[in-house]
């Protein structure tokens, strides 16, 4: 007797219901955009003045609740057509043919924010992987930045071996940043957090340095700014300069890295001892891993992929460095690690998370242009997803979500300080 299959809606809510690492990040993603528009509603003047008056007349419930629907969906729906696509316009487009740059703009701009992003949170979560707590990813990226302004603004040739020697450059400042202090936990038995992090300030004052005293800083001029690389050092915009779209060829570099990372991480051998090493340090070393030189070449991977990123944000769009290059909010190497944690390390889960973090920093700025909420508000939800994300145990709590018979989830940063 054949077994009775599950009826196909059951079958597709029992997925929906389940506690798989999507369904939880929908819902962490669902309850971050629920606590921003508490948000919204708690610090938007308009939203609160009709509440106030509720109970003044028999329409001031409703009258409050349209107010509160209003601002929230405006603070909304500015975000997703300044971050994604305008519909109406778009329709414009599609239908006249013009204005293709307008319309692409918002998707232009989060990919090009993501881009960078997204080889950098590989990089982190490569290290993360491994149970290394790599959080030097920015002053890697610092020092990637300034090696790829020396090579792109002092030598001159032509593009096919300027490009790819600017970029390696990059990766070589960040395999240099990330090389100190793998040997010192190596070899020294120094924690890797408090290197990381003491080691990010040694960068940036280098950088400082490298723009007042050296001849990278641009010619006749008194300010920490370097000089300019050449275009043939460039990443050039996909769509042609004319357009104004500022997306770029760094879109292709960062797909590839994506590429590479799930080879090496599911295809190579060193691979395969990074993931041993972060799941079991004991069975690592009882099958005979170098546990020192997996945490060097982990730091010179990682660090590698950080100086990528730095470069290719310099080449793709501000084309020389400054005395705040990538330092403070704009530090892209900080931003990674919470994106890794979101994409739970692996390569597609961050380009993913890199997408969302982009979008809703892109759409944060559109957002205040438009309703003149504050920016912060995107950084409150960024912050609530990965809060929920990082706490399944709750979501499940919330929606009730049936466990699918596996391993409860756990975030890949087990062991960080062991």
């Amino acid at each position: 007797m054949l077994n009775a299959q599950p009826f196909a809606p059951l079958k597709a809510w029992s997925r929906i219901t389940s506690r798989s690492p999507l369904v939880v990040t929908f819902f962490a993603l669902l309850l971050g955009l629920f606590v921003g528009a508490l948000v919204i509603i708690i610090t938007t003047p308009p939203v609160l003045d009709s509440w106030r008056g509720v109970f003044h007349s028999w329409g001031g419930p409703g009258h409050a609740l349209k107010v509160t629907f209003d601002n929230v969906g405006a603070a909304y729906r500015s975000m997703f057509t300044g971050s994604i696509v305008d519909p109406p316009q778009f329709w414009h487009s599609v239908t006249t043919g013009q204005n293709w740059s307008l319309s692409l703009t918002p998707l232009s701009e989060t990919l090009t924010y993501a881009t960078p992003l997204i080889i950098a949170s590989i990089g982190v979560g490569i290290a993360f992987q491994t149970g290394i707590f790599n959080i030097g990813a920015n002053g890697q990226a610092v020092l990637g930045g300034i090696l790829g302004a020396t090579v792109g603004s002092m030598i001159h040739c032509p593009t096919f071996v300027h490009l790819p020697l600017t970029l390696i450059a990059g990766i070589v400042g960040g395999m240099v940043a990330g090389a100190v202090p793998g040997i010192l936990k190596a070899y020294t038995g120094a924690h890797e957090v408090i290197v990381t992090i003491m080691f990010n300030y040694v960068i940036y004052a280098f950088l400082i340095y490298v723009l007042l005293s050296t001849s990278l800083q641009l010619p006749n001029q008194q300010n920490v700014i370097s000089r300019s690389l050449d275009p043939s050092a460039q990443l050039a915009p996909l769509f042609g300069a004319s357009t104004g779209l500022r997306v770029n060829w760094g879109l292709f570099v960062a797909a590839g890295v994506v590429i590479f990372a799930w080879w090496f991480l599911d295809r190579s051998s060193l691979g395969f001892d990074f993931r041993v090493t972060g799941a079991n340090p004991n069975a690592a070393r009882a099958s005979g891993i170098n546990s020192r030189v997996v945490v060097v070449m982990v730091f010179l991977v990682s660090g590698g992929l950080a100086g990528l990123a730095g470069i290719v944000q310099e080449a793709g769009t501000t084309h020389f460095i400054d005395g705040g290059f990538l330092i403070g909010s704009a530090g892209i190497g900080f931003t990674a690690i919470t994106v890794a944690l979101l994409g739970r390390n692996r390569p597609m889960g961050i380009v993913w998370g890199s997408l969302l973090f982009a979008a809703l920093g892109v759409g944060g700025r559109a957002m205040q242009a438009a309703t003149g909420i504050p920016l912060d508000l995107s950084t409150v939800i960024q912050s609530a997803i990965v809060l929920f994300v990082a706490t399944p145990v709750l979501i499940k709590e919330i929606f009730r979500l049936r466990s699918t018979g596996g391993p409860a989830l756990e975030l890949a940063t087990k062991g960080w300080g062991s």
